[in-house]
């Protein structure tokens, strides 16, 4: 897939932490019943893998992505695991070749135009913008729209349901990630009504670019 797809699956990328194996099933079949197929599953706890291979396997209209890959070891095991596309907390030319080599389509994070620079030399042009509001929010990504024309963000980090509009509602932006559709005591507790209603609000925010 090219990772310019997800945007057409709607406004928001839930980002989530699974702790527990058992976790991933209902609560991937949660965030389809609200209407959110994509998910980047970040590889920060043992059972990550696990749980993206649970997803994939259980779960097939479920978009599935691992987050937090940093290595190439971790974009292979990502890939092994069945994620459809990996995403980054930064960007060096090594992981994007090594996505490249085993055909794994790689959303990486930026953060200056220096690194926006760097991507767009191995060819990336979506990149997430990453940690979104603490790296200058709006007025950073209105501030890259300027000599990057051709570039289309996805922001990520300290984006909740009421900012998600101004960030969906740039130019440059095609959609935004944000952990707060699967809130960690709501998965804890296994409230997947919750989850499901998060998530509705989120796909809610399908004309927010409009």
């Amino acid at each position: 897939m090219d990772t310019r797809e997800l945007a057409t699956h709607g406004p928001v990328i839930p980002v989530i932490v699974v702790e527990r194996v058992e976790d991933a099933v209902p609560l991937a079949r949660a965030l389809v019943a609200g209407g959110v197929k994509e998910r980047e599953v970040t590889l920060r706890t043992p059972a990550a893998l696990a749980a993206i291979s649970s997803m994939v396997r259980e779960v097939p209209e479920a978009i599935v992505g691992a987050g937090t890959v940093r290595t190439a070891a971790d974009a292979r095991a990502a890939r092994d695991a069945g994620a459809a596309f990996a995403v980054s907390p930064g960007y060096t030319p090594a992981l994007g070749a090594a996505c490249r080599d085993i055909g794994l389509p790689l959303l990486p994070g930026v953060a200056t135009a220096s690194e926006v620079m760097a991507a767009q030399d191995d060819g990336l042009s979506f990149l997430k913008f990453f940690p979104a509001v603490a790296a200058g929010g709006v007025p950073m990504l209105k501030s890259l729209a300027g000599p990057f024309p051709d570039v289309v963000f996805c922001p990520t980090g300290g984006i909740t349901l009421d900012s998600a509009p101004q960030f969906l509602g740039l130019a440059n932006v095609a959609v935004c990630g944000g952990s707060w559709l699967t809130p960690a005591d709501a998965v804890r507790s296994g409230d997947w009504d919750r989850v499901r209603r998060l998530a509705a609000e989120a796909a809610a925010l399908r004309g927010a670019a409009a």
